[in-house]
């Protein structure tokens, strides 16, 4: 089958952030599917353009047998309207560059994912121009996770989005979503019964495992792996820092990623070098060879997520077998589930400290066994193979009704 997916973050192993469509996309393609990733060449992580155009708004490109189609999109350094313009035109510029292609071979299926939702909106206009199936993929929910992180209900662009979102659900032949609860959502537009959920996961062919040994010198090294934002309350770190500094002369953390707040957290945090450490974003093919050097992952998200997280750098972490502490509210939560480290609940550097000093105080056959815990969970549930039975389902499906239609 030919494939089409919008994500206008999606990305390739050679560069920092969420691999998911490559992922999957490069698995479809082994089980003979044809599979197009449309993406902006901007990368959100690195903020800085990736490819160099000549006298066209976008390069088709093959990674790894899964075609790319890069749209040339404008800067921006913060979620300011610079962000909107280039949400707006890589929208524009996709759907344009989604026609040409047409005219060579059209899709069978569309699937368009958020974050936003104007990616899914062109690509469902394109669906109903081309007369193909829509799927609809919810990655993060617009505008409920906007209205959490401080917008008002009422501002024009939460208005309209709402109005984009409602029309989404009723046009989308099926709803897939990492987030595990997404049916209870969906209930209140009526359209519960579209939902499937497909998480986040590991391609574990990627994953070389080293031999795990603790480090002679006696210091703890402690990583946070993702985006410095509001999504992850990431100025939790200014005071955990500091005061880890003050307790512990044998801890080290590091804070490995980009972001809006990166600089304000580097600003805050002069003078604790001793304790905490910053790396700059690394390319998926080479994140797994970093956090094996690390003995316990800190995982942190905001108190926004009431249906749920599937979050990428979560199994990134379990996948490398360490002790994890999981700092959030969630409704789901898997470290538990695995016995795979220890949970914090509420907003709380002294709970975070007080789960790091159990941790430490661990036998290291107990700490081990945590890690052990962790990857045998990811392979056995969440491995890229797994997700992409599941994704080939709903896509079969989703053509052969369309085509009894």
């Amino acid at each position: 089958m030919e494939i089409w997916i919008f994500n206008h973050y999606a990305t390739t192993p050679n560069y920092p952030g969420a691999t998911r469509h490559f992922d999957l996309a490069k698995e479809l393609t082994r089980r003979g599917h044809k599979v197009t990733i449309f993406s902006s060449s901007f990368h959100y992580l690195l903020l800085k353009e990736t490819k160099q155009y000549k006298n066209s708004f976008y390069i088709v490109e093959n990674y790894e047998d899964v075609r790319f189609v890069w749209i040339k999109t404008t800067p921006y350094n913060k979620g300011d309207w610079k962000r909107m313009m280039n949400i707006l035109i890589y929208s524009y510029r996709a759907y344009l560059a989604g026609k040409i292609l047409a005219k060579e071979k059209k899709p069978d299926v569309i699937i368009g994912s958020s974050v936003h939702l104007f990616a899914p909106l062109i690509a469902y206009m394109l669906s109903k121009h081309l007369v193909t199936p829509f799927i609809l993929e919810l990655r993060d929910i617009w505008p409920q996770a906007l209205i959490q992180l401080g917008l008002k209900k009422y501002h024009p662009f939460i208005i309209l989005l709402t109005i984009i979102e409602k029309f989404l659900y009723a046009k989308a032949n099926k709803i897939i979503s990492v987030i595990p609860n997404i049916a209870d959502y969906l209930k209140k537009f009526g359209v519960e019964s579209k939902a499937v959920w497909i998480p986040n996961g590991v391609d574990l062919s990627r994953v070389k495992l080293k031999e795990y040994k603790p480090n002679d010198n006696q210091t703890i090294k402690i990583a946070y792996a993702g985006s410095m934002g509001k999504v992850n309350d990431i100025l939790i770190f200014i005071d955990l820092v500091k005061q880890l500094s003050e307790r512990f002369s044998n801890l080290k953390i590091y804070l490995i990623g980009g972001g809006y707040d990166l600089e304000f957290l580097k600003e805050s945090l002069k003078g604790f070098e001793k304790t905490v450490t910053f790396i700059d974003p690394v390319p998926k093919d080479k994140i797994y060879d970093v956090l094996q050097e690390f003995d316990i992952f800190l995982f942190h998200v905001a108190d926004i997520f009431p249906y749920g997280i599937s979050c990428n750098k979560l199994f990134d972490y379990m996948v490398i077998g360490r002790p994890i502490i999981f700092s959030a509210n969630v409704p789901n939560n898997i470290i538990e589930e695995a016995q795979a480290g220890i949970t914090v609940k509420e907003r709380s550097v002294e709970k975070i400290i007080e789960a790091i000093g159990k941790i430490i105080s661990l036998p290291e056959d107990e700490r081990r066994k945590m890690g052990e815990n962790a990857r045998k969970y990811v392979e056995e549930r969440y491995s890229i193979k797994v997700l992409a039975d599941n994704l080939e389902k709903v896509i079969q499906e989703v053509y052969q009704n369309f085509v009894k239609k």
